[in-house]
C-alpha cells in the first residue's frame, strides 16, 4: 500500500482546518510571490470568476445539508467581489478558506461543496487554487450521485464548456499537478484521488492534449477500472 501523501499547509487550511487547529499549521501571512502558482493579479481576477462558477454550481449541495450556513454563499461572493476588483488581495489572503471552514460536520457532498467554496475565495491568494474549486465542485457532483459514476465527468465537461480565452491562457501557466512544492497543487490533497483525477483532465484540455471526446473515454476507462 502506497503511504498517504504529506499534507501541506495549503492541504489542511483547504480542507476547513483552520490556521491554529489541530490539524492545521500556523496562520502565515506569505504571498509566495516567487510561486509560478500565484499567477499575476489580473490573472487571478480572471480565474477568479470561473472558480466562482464552478464553486456555485455545487453550493445547493451545502445549503440543503446546512441551512442557514451562509459561509460558502459568501465566500463565493467574495471570489466573485474580487473578480471585479471591488476587494483588495491583502483582505482576501487574511480571509482566505473561510467558506471552507462550514464543511467540518456536514456530509461528504456538502463538506466537498464548501470546500469548492473556500478555494474560490482563496484564488485572491493563489491562482491555483481555481482548478481546486473545480475540483472539490465535480467530486461533490459525483459523491451527490454515488449511483452515476459518469457525474463527475460531466461536471468537467461542464466546467470546461464555460472556460473564457483568457481563463485557458491563465491556467495554462500553472504547473502540473503533484510536481510544483510551492502551492496547493503541489503533492498533497488536490494530486490524490478525484481531485488529482479532475485537476489533471482540466489541464490536459486547456493544454490541448485532450478534447471533450478524449476526457469521455478517459472517465469510462476509470469507471470500468482500466488504466
Amino acid at each position: 500500500m502506497r503511504p498517504a501523501p504529506a499534507r501541506s499547509r495549503h492541504d489542511a487550511n483547504a480542507a476547513g482546518n483552520p490556521p491554529g487547529s489541530a490539524d492545521a499549521p500556523p496562520f502565515q501571512h506569505t504571498s509566495h510571490v516567487g510561486s509560478p502558482q500565484t499567477l499575476s493579479a489580473r490573472e487571478r481576477r480572471i480565474v477568479a470568476a470561473w472558480a466562482a462558477d464552478c464553486a456555485q454550481r455545487a453550493l445547493g449541495l451545502f445549503e440543503a445539508d446546512r441551512p442557514g450556513d451562509r459561509r460558502p454563499r459568501d465566500a463565493i461572493a467574495r471570489a466573485r467581489a474580487f473578480a471585479r476588483g471591488e476587494l483588495d488581495v491583502g483582505g482576501e489572503i487574511r480571509r482566505r478558506f473561510a467558506g471552507g471552514d462550514a464543511a467540518r460536520g456536514a456530509n461528504p457532498a456538502a463538506a466537498a461543496a464548501a470546500r469548492a467554496a473556500g478555494q474560490a475565495s482563496a484564488v485572491a491568494h493563489m491562482g491555483a487554487h481555481a482548478l481546486g474549486a473545480a475540483a472539490y465542485a465535480a467530486k461533490a457532483a459525483g459523491l451527490a450521485e454515488p449511483g452515476r459514476p459518469e457525474a463527475v465527468g460531466e461536471e468537467v465537461r461542464w466546467q470546461l464548456s464555460i472556460m473564457s480565452a483568457e481563463v485557458r491562457a491563465a491556467l495554462r501557466r500553472l504547473p502540473p499537478v503533484g510536481e510544483d512544492k510551492s502551492g496547493p497543487l503541489g503533492p498533497g490533497l488536490l494530486a490524490s484521488g478525484v481531485l488529482g483525477e479532475v485537476i489533471r483532465d482540466l489541464q490536459a484540455s486547456v493544454r490541448g492534449c485532450r478534447s471533450q471526446g478524449q476526457l469521455r473515454e478517459a472517465a469510462d476507462a476509470r469507471r470500468r477500472g482500466c488504466p
